[in-house]
Parts: structure tokens; C-alpha cells; sequence
């Protein structure tokens, strides 16, 4: 596996032998027979203002990653370190304060929005949560964060059915960057997407980077999403990352079989020309 060695005072996140086991239950008692070895011991690291692009088939265990490194669901074990604290240790009002500046976009903007709420106070629980500012510094927040992503302050008052999927996903980002976070996970942020709207949120979301000095886990199935977006590359599969790299590195020289495989499914933009498709 091909790394980029840490960098101390550069990284913003390390990530050291993180496992997560779910249990496999049966019989009338619903014992524990087995386990899903959805991460097996993964490491790396993301430095500050990077993008590391985290690419897999569908149940390698991307999402569960994201979702681990920010408590959302606890690991088996190893560990997490968000500039310098430990995440899985910190507990009660270090918790709450570490979770500001860590947050996540959704793979489903829609299934991730309140219905029976409009998109302004979608975006601004965050704010009344954290109890930061008065309502009316609340509500101009919501307001920048609305045109930061390319909509108006009106859509506030709107509720989530009344968006294209594309637009949903942008109230999406507005939300997880309400708090002013430094590092987000982005789920899958544009495979429900068509591919005209993809490249819009792409855009978005590197032109925030440059902006407000944001950190980004990417996670996604597709290798030419990434290659747009991405300082660096991570290839998991089952359970585990095979290949790091650069992104000029990856994808001029893919090292393991899987990477390979994954790169001959990516599509050719010409009907004259073929490629060798790789199946595992």
C-alpha cells in the first residue's frame, strides 16, 4: 500500500487501527453467532485543508468510517485524534464542543431533512443547539449560509419537498457548515445526482475549501468523482484500505488488483474506444 507519511503538526486527523465489528444474532435467544468485520484495522491520516477521497464498492465499510470517526455510532476499537483529542474518549461538554467542528453532508439530502420543517431552521438547529448568538444573528447566519450555497434568503421559509434533489443538497452543506466546522465528512454527496448537478456540488464544495480552509473526508463508489475533488486517495475493500496515494500517483499508476479493477469500470467519453473491463 502506497503512503504519505504523517506530518505531526500538519495532520488534523489520524486515525490508528480503527475497528468496528457489528454482530451477527440468530437462534430464539438471538445470541452473538459472528460478527461483520465492516472495518478491520484502517489507518490514516488528513492533513489540514486536504481532501482525502475514500472510494469502495457498496458495504466495504466507507459510511461506517464517517460514521465512526464522528460518534455516531461507537468503534471496537483503536483510536481517533481530531487536533490532538482523542474523539472516542472525550465525553459530555468536549463531546458537544468537539462536534462544532466536526460534522457531515448525507448521501439522501431528503431522507436527512425534517419535512415538517422549513429549510432555514433546518439549518439553524445546530445554532440553537450550541446556543450561539441571539435569534436574529441566527437568522442572518442562515441567510449567509443560504447564499454561500447559491440560493436566496426566501428559500428559508420553504420546506424540503419544495427543492430539486440538487438544491437539497446544497441546504445540506448550508447545514453542516452552520457551525463553522473545520472538518466534514461528505457521504456520498452526489450519487443521487445527475451528472449536470454532480459537477455543480463538486464545484461548491472545493470552492468553500479554498474559502473557509475546510478539511474533507470524500467517500464515494465512483473513482472519477474523486479524481475531481481529491488530494489524496484511499481504496477500501472489505474492511480494509488496500492503496494510498497521491492522486496523480493513483490513478497513472494503480498498485493493488482491486484499484485496477475499479479503474477499468470507469467510463471512456468516446463510443470509438473500449477498455478492458476487470472483474475480481
Amino acid at each position: 500500500m502506497s503512503d504519505i507519511r504523517s506530518n505531526g503538526k500538519e495532520d488534523l486527523l489520524v486515525v490508528r487501527n480503527l475497528v468496528k465489528y457489528f454482530p451477527v444474532r440468530s437462534g430464539f435467544l438471538q445470541r452473538v453467532s459472528g460478527w461483520v468485520r465492516a472495518v478491520d484495522d484502517v489507518s490514516f491520516t488528513i492533513r489540514r485543508g486536504e481532501t482525502l477521497g475514500l472510494v469502495g464498492e457498496s458495504g466495504c465499510g466507507k459510511t461506517t468510517i464517517g460514521r465512526t470517526i464522528l460518534r455516531l455510532i461507537p468503534a471496537t476499537s483503536g483510536s481517533v485524534d481530531f487536533d490532538g483529542r482523542s474523539v472516542l474518549e472525550v465525553d459530555g461538554r468536549e463531546l458537544k464542543t468537539l462536534r462544532r467542528d466536526m460534522q457531515i453532508i448525507f448521501q439522501d439530502p431528503l431522507s436527512s431533512l425534517d419535512p415538517r420543517m422549513p429549510i432555514g431552521e433546518c439549518i439553524g438547529e445546530g445554532l440553537k443547539v450550541h446556543k450561539i448568538g441571539t435569534h436574529r444573528e441566527q437568522l442572518e447566519t442562515v441567510h449567509r449560509m443560504l447564499r454561500m450555497v447559491g440560493l436566496e434568503d426566501y428559500h428559508a421559509r420553504r420546506y424540503p419537498h419544495e427543492f430539486s434533489g440538487g438544491q437539497r443538497q446544497r441546504i445540506g452543506i448550508a447545514r453542516a457548515l452552520a457551525l463553522r466546522p473545520r472538518f466534514i465528512v461528505c457521504d456520498e454527496p452526489v450519487s443521487a445526482l445527475d451528472v449536470s448537478i454532480q459537477s455543480q456540488v463538486l464545484n461548491i464544495l472545493r470552492d468553500l475549501q479554498a474559502e473557509l480552509n475546510l478539511t474533507y473526508l470524500f467517500i464515494a463508489h465512483n473513482l472519477s468523482v474523486v479524481e475531481h475533488i481529491s488530494d489524496r486517495v484511499a481504496v477500501m475493500y472489505v474492511g480494509k484500505i488496500v492503496e494510498l496515494a497521491r492522486r496523480d500517483e493513483l490513478y497513472r499508476n494503480p498498485l493493488h488488483p482491486y484499484t485496477k479493477a475499479l479503474m477499468s469500470a470507469i467510463p471512456i467519453p468516446d463510443p470509438r474506444l473500449t477498455r478492458e473491463r476487470i472483474i475480481l
